[in-house]
């Protein structure tokens, strides 16, 4: 089984358009003296090479900030879906395509960290990031970067039209009155479908939750393939959906949606037209770490430290919607105005995932999908 890492925080279709350009490559061109990393350890290079999924985004003038301040040009290098650019390292490891590796999360850390994938480095300013995403705070073999929850997302024009309270947790997805209503993603093939599935096995136990899935299944729950056709054709509250002319007012997304489907809106409306069913949520951490074989280990040191400074932290939001991790960063205005604070999100244990994550996405299979 593959999974893949989806790891766009997407709520509407404009969205996808605005988060596919590459905004890392334009960093800088006279520096810029080799392929990859360029030279050797100590070679005086100053282009450090990022390798990262698709959806890594930062504002122009915040990179050029980081090679004023360190003189180091940021080269981006994008492989795919974060899984699939997991897997390419791991392939190569020892003789790394660039400096830092920015995407492993909690759900496939464990796989990195046993590949030897990561040379240890405490990067300058750890202390003021979040202790609960340290997951390697012993090693320091990566650093954590974001946080994003997934979650279900509900139309709200629809409940309010049917008097219906809208679902708060889990246990209410399985109800009666929720029946035909919730699309998710398929666990196999979506970051936001594994997601979903960790949060139910978190919430349920590692034998409860395939009773609870045998009670979506027949309480209507209708999986697709991934993010875009469930949010974007099935889901009735977003902005594709409503083209779509979609039927399904609940589904697994993230808990950044609902900013996004107001950023993107013209006219933008005073009130977000989802959202969250904060009782559902799975936290994703997204860490970065120093390759092994780095052919810039100075640089990929100053990058690190960079990514978690308060300046970075700040950008991330409205570029790739995500949460900084850095307890002094501010979240914007529209993340704090129609985005849902979610207190108690849904966790497992990286040892845990990597050890039965195929077994629990095959027995999800056979329950939901066969």
């Amino acid at each position: 089984m593959t999974t893949t890492r989806r790891t766009r925080r997407l709520a509407a279709s404009a969205v996808a358009a605005a988060l596919g350009v590459t905004a890392l490559a334009g960093c800088g061109g006279s520096d810029d003296r080799a392929s990859g990393s360029g030279g050797t350890k100590g070679s005086g290079s100053k282009t450090v090479t990022l390798v990262s999924h698709d959806s890594f985004n930062a504002s122009k003038d915040v990179l050029k900030e980081f090679t004023e301040k360190t003189g180091y040009t940021v080269k981006v290098l994008k492989s795919g879906d974060a899984g699939v650019a997991l897997n390419q390292e791991i392939l190569t490891k020892g003789s790394p395509r660039g400096d830092v590796f920015f995407g492993v999360d909690n759900t496939l850390l464990s796989r990195a960290l046993d590949s030897g994938l990561f040379t240890p480095y405490r990067a300058k300013g750890l202390d003021r990031v979040a202790a609960d995403t340290r997951l390697d705070a012993e090693k320091h073999r990566v650093t954590p970067v974001d946080t994003g929850d997934i979650c279900v997302n509900y139309d709200k024009k629809f409940f309010a039209d049917k008097k219906l309270a809208p679902p708060r947790s889990f246990d209410d997805l399985a109800k009666p009155a929720y029946k035909n209503l919730l699309v998710t993603e398929n666990a196999g093939t979506s970051s936001p479908g594994l997601g979903f599935l960790l949060g139910t096995v978190s919430a349920y136990g590692e034998k409860g939750y395939q009773d609870y899935w045998k009670k979506l299944k027949s309480n209507g729950v209708k999986v697709v393939d991934g993010w875009e056709q469930a949010y974007n054709e099935e889901f009735s509250g977003s902005a594709g959906g409503k083209k779509a002319k979609a039927d399904r007012p609940l589904v697994v997304s993230y808990a950044s949606s609902p900013p996004v489907e107001v950023l993107y809106a013209k006219p933008q409306p005073k009130t977000a037209p989802t959202g969250v069913a904060t009782g559902t949520c799975f936290r994703q951490i997204e860490f970065a770490g120093l390759l092994t074989g780095a052919k810039n280990e100075a640089g990929g040191k100053a990058l690190l430290d960079f990514l978690i400074s308060k300046r970075f932290q700040e950008d991330m939001p409205l570029n790739m919607f995500v949460n900084p991790v850095a307890k002094d960063a501010k979240l914007p205005e529209l993340f704090t105005e129609f985005g849902a604070t979610v207190d108690r999100p849904a966790t497992v244990a990286p040892d845990l995932i990597a050890k039965n994550r195929e077994q629990w996405v095959q027995s999800w299979s056979s329950l939901v999908v066969k």
